[in-house]
């Protein structure tokens, strides 16, 4: 009924012009009844999306942590992608950069799903330090090692989405379920190739 209304809202608003009074006020009732929409539905424990505050709270919560831990595991990508050397330096140099390329494009989308929510997401290098499960890498400079911690990482991030995945399943929080199972199906075959190379 909202996405209706929102149509025809956006139809009133193109058809205003040159003063159209009829339009404009079919558009201002319209608006209004939004208004009252959103606010009887907020009054009934829902957010703006339509699901229970509480339970959009601690999904938030929960993408607020795994944020956190994106942002490590971004930040040792990119270590990795400078620091490595030796004589899988050419291609791994590579491959570290898609990583770190695919985690901050996943950074963001976390984000705006934890504003889509009604929340707000974490925004501090400090706090993400003191949440995150996935430690700093420092001074890596072997390739294998690089790769071991990376995969290590994503085995952390795996385990994070599976458990918030889970907990959207059953508040039916449909957007949050969609984004974390294509970050799952994606990550597992990553892992499979690092362990792969890793044999």
């Amino acid at each position: 009924m909202v996405q209706k209304d929102c149509q025809e809202l956006k139809k009133y608003i193109f058809l205003c012009k040159n003063d159209d009074n009829y339009h404009q006020n079919l558009a201002s009732q319209l608006l209004l009844g939004l208004r009252i929409n959103t606010l009887f539905t907020m009054a009934k424990g829902k957010n703006f999306i339509g699901l229970d505050e509480k339970i959009a709270n601690d999904l938030a919560t929960d993408l607020n942590d795994l944020l956190a831990n994106y942002q490590i595991y971004y930040q040792n990508l990119r270590g990795f992608h400078w620091n490595i050397q030796g004589a899988s330096f050419f291609e791994l140099h590579l491959k570290f950069e898609e990583y770190y390329n695919d985690a901050r494009i996943k950074i963001d989308e976390i984000a705006e799903r934890i504003l889509t929510l009604g929340e707000t997401p974490s925004h501090t290098l400090s706090d993400y330090v003191a949440e995150s499960k996935i430690k700093e890498a420092k001074n890596v400079h072997d390739g294998q090692e690089g790769v071991k911690i990376t995969s290590d990482n994503i085995s952390v991030l795996l385990k994070k989405e599976r458990l918030i995945l889970k907990k959207a399943s059953e508040a039916g929080d449909e957007g949050t379920v969609t984004l974390l199972s294509e970050y799952i199906t994606q990550q597992e075959k990553v892992l499979w190739m690092l362990h792969s190379y890793l044999a």
